[in-house]
Formats: structure tokens, sequence, C-alpha cells
């Protein structure tokens, strides 16, 4: 879970000059702590910041709390060394509310209140913005990063934005603490699937694990019958599966299944690139065929699985998949000038969870550009708003984030034992593949269903890399 740490700034000397002012601004901050708690947040609430002593006290409970991120409600106006030491000594993203208690001042209510003094007290409690620019200029002469959210406090807006910055959080958070298995080997020749593992783990923070075949392959042998029939009766409750299928090539599969769930679990993986060919080896090519049901089993429980151990995909995907919009591997199939949209699928596993209906389990008499033949998966993803995301490294190795929305439409796909659907964007398809091509992507993307580019924009503000936006 996310730990918020929720601060307050003031000013001491107006507490005793304006009765009420302090407790009615803390009772803002009340509010603001409660909506954020709505979403699922720890929130410590470290009171109101007026002076720096106080400070000093916030920073260390931020400290020993181990808090994600700060959230800096402006109450009124406040000296900015009542700020800096909070954040300088916590070093964890700060987000500023710059949020007024109403949409607008009453004029003619507050004019009529005819003492100047009460008057000045109501006006500072609705003089945040007095102080936005001055947190603005510390903060870059610092060279401290941060946000700011500016409205009022019921404002939609408002809390669409927060709700955004704390997925936005959560991700990171997810992709900090993920174990990335990388099991097998490239395609060979694609080479702009290549990785590199050190940069991708210095962005993302998270972990790799190269894992041999061999491995798989010691665990599967030791799969026991029960555990087979127990996964068949699985596909079958979660697969739509073809009566083509038949018994032999589900229990390949199931036993393969079962193997992968016991690797995922001994490894403590939360998403994993794979490829292999066995070439040469009916042993090894046995296992490499029978794959994909399990991996897209793993896929739809919050494990995404990419193939042709396409690594900046696998944590596109899990970057989807964290933010609960799913994330199929895809690469482009066919463009459609007629209807103006173009095709994405692939083969190999898929996001059930994100499918139109029950994802169909079916025979393929070849897996094309790799060997053998087994059990793959058919699927259109469900119709309506998507946001398609591809993570990218440039010439310099920079890593990147590249994302499109668009929508799954109704109409013919390719019934070929892949995942196929069709996507219709803003602009035409001809300008679409021209600019997503140039942008710098590998050939692959994950698609998540509903439009997720304003909080993969706050992912990469958080990790202060380049989002590209598409349409």
């Amino acid at each position: 879970m996310i730990k918020i740490g929720l601060f307050g700034i003031g000013l001491d000397t107006y507490w005793d000059q304006f009765e009420g002012l302090q407790d009615r601004l803390i009772g803002y901050q009340k509010k603001i702590a409660e909506k954020i708690e709505d979403f699922e947040v720890d929130v410590v609430n470290a009171g109101m910041v007026d002076n720096p002593f106080k400070a000093n006290e916030v920073a260390t409970m931020f400290n020993k709390e181990d808090i994600d991120c700060i959230f800096l409600f402006i109450s009124t106006y406040a000296l900015s060394h009542n700020v800096l030491p909070v954040v300088q000594k916590t070093k964890v993203p700060v987000i500023v509310l710059n949020l007024q208690p109403v949409k607008a001042i009453h004029y003619d209510t507050f004019n009529a209140i005819g003492d100047r003094g009460k008057m000045t007290g109501e006006w500072l409690a609705h003089c945040q913005s007095c102080v936005a620019p001055e947190l603005a200029s510390v903060f870059n002469r610092s060279h401290i990063k941060f946000h700011l959210i500016s409205g009022y406090l019921n404002e939609e807006y408002v809390w669409n934005e927060i709700r955004e910055f704390i997925q936005a959080l959560t991700v990171i958070k997810t992709m900090n603490n993920n174990r990335v298995g990388v099991l097998g080997h490239y395609y060979n020749g694609m080479l702009d699937v290549y990785s590199d593992l050190t940069q991708q783990a210095a962005t993302f923070g998270n972990h790799f694990e190269i894992i041999e075949f061999g491995t798989l392959k010691n665990i599967r042998d030791n799969v026991a019958e029960k555990e087979i029939l127990d996964k068949i009766e699985a596909f079958k409750k979660l697969f739509e599966v073809s009566l083509e299928c038949d018994n032999k090539e589900l229990r390949r599969a199931a036993q393969t299944s079962v193997a992968l769930d016991t690797l995922v679990e001994e490894f403590k993986l939360g998403s994993l690139a794979y490829y292999y060919e066995g070439d040469g080896d009916p042993t090894y090519e046995n296992i490499v065929t029978s794959l994909i049901p399990g991996f897209t089993l793993l896929t739809g429980k919050n494990v995404p699985v990419a193939g042709e151990c396409e690594i900046k995909n696998v944590q596109a995907m899990k970057i989807m998949d964290a933010l609960g919009c799913g994330g199929s591997f895809s690469e482009f199939y066919a463009m459609d000038f007629e209807d103006d949209i173009i095709l994405l699928g692939h083969d190999g596993p898929a996001h059930f969870k994100i499918a139109e209906g029950k994802v169909g389990l079916v025979p393929l008499p070849v897996y094309h550009g790799k060997p053998g033949k087994g059990l793959s998966i058919q699927m259109k993803v469900a119709s309506g708003p998507v946001t398609l995301l591809s993570v990218c490294q440039n010439s310099l190795g920079e890593i990147y984030l590249l994302t499109a929305e668009g929508e799954s439409v109704e109409g013919p796909t390719l019934q070929i034992g892949n995942t196929n659907s069709r996507y219709k964007f803003s602009i035409s398809i001809r300008d679409f593949i021209n600019q997503w091509s140039m942008a710098g992507p590998s050939h692959h993307c994950a698609i998540g269903i509903g439009h997720s580019s304003s909080i993969i924009q706050k992912i990469a503000d958080f990790l202060e890399i380049k989002h590209i936006k598409i349409c």
C-alpha cells in the first residue's frame, strides 16, 4: 500500500491575529486527508507546519514512517523556510496542493462583513495561491522536483489529478519491487528487441532473474498426475476450449502450465520474458511448444509474460497490469484503408481479463517463425477505449515511454489462433503508423483497456524520463 505524508503550511503569526483561522484551515486539511484515504492509501497526517522547528519534526516523522510521497497543502500564506527542511530531508516525490476552499470568493458577502480585520482573516482563508510561486522558486533553486495541483477543494479535476498521481505512485512501487524473469534468449536477429537490462533496472528499479530452461524442465519432469488433471479442468473453466484440441495436447500444455506456476513461485516473479527453440532436442521442443496456455493464465493473474524475449515490452505490460487495465502483448498486423483501422495482435500469451468474451484455446498446425506446433489462444480485446504503451530505448541508451489512445472497434478479424483486434485512432492510420514508428519503439507494444496516457505521463514525470504521446 502507498503511504502518503500530508502536511499543511501556514504562518503562526496569524493565529493570534485572526480568531478561528487556524482551526478552519486544519479542518480543510482533515477533509483532504479523508478524501485521499478513499483512494485506499495510508495517510500520515502531520498537521500544520507553521514554523521551522515543526518542519524538522515532520521531516523526522516522515522518514520514520517511510512514506512514498509528500502531499503539501497550502492552507494560507506561509514562509518557504517552513517547507524546505521537510522536503530536503525526506527525499520523496512532492505534490503541492494549491487548493482554495471554494471556487471563488463571494465578493458581496465578503465586503458586507465590514470589519477589515475580519475581512483580512476571511481573505487569508482563501490565500493559497499567494505562496505557490514562492515555493516554486525555492524548489527550483534547490533542485527539488515537484508537481503542482491548483484548484478548489471539491473540484472534480483536482481529485482526478490526485487519483492519477496515486495510481502512478502505485505503478512505480510495483515496478520497484518487481522481479522480472528472463527465460531462454532473444529471438535471433530481432535487433529492435535487444535490451539493456542494466538501464532498465536503473530506470524502473526492478530486478532481473536470468533463468535456465533446464530449470523449467526439471520442475516439469516432477509434476504429479493430479496436478495435470487439475490444470486441465482449470483450462476448461477459463478458456473456451475448442473441440479440435485433443487430450494429448491438453495434457502436454497442462503439465507445462503447472511447472510454470512453480517456476514463478520459486523465483517470486512478477513478470517474465521468454523465448527458446530447443533446436535438435525433442525434449526441449516438447516444452517450448506447450507454453502458451500456461503463460496466458499467468498473464491474467498479474504476472504478464512477453514472448520473443521482449523485455522492454514486458516492462510495458507490467505497467499496464499495475494500472489494472491489462497489458496484452501485441504487434501491428495490417492496415485497413477502407475502414481506416489498423489490426494488432500476436501469437503467444494474452491478457484474458481484457478479452471480449472467453479466450479461445485452439490447436495450431504450425507456430509461424518458430518450431513445432501445439495449442494457442484466440481472442479479441473488448470494444471500447484502449491505450498502447511501448517502453523504448534511444541511441543514447535512455529509456522513455510512448503511448497512443484509441478505440478497439467491432468488425472482422483474422481467425488464425492469435490475439487479433481492430483499432481506430483520432488521426488516420497512415499518420498513426508513421508517427508511432518515427518515435522509435520496437515492433511490439502493450495494449490495455481505457485511456491511461495522463497517468503514464505522471509515471514518466516521477521517473524523470521522457513520454511521447501520439494521439
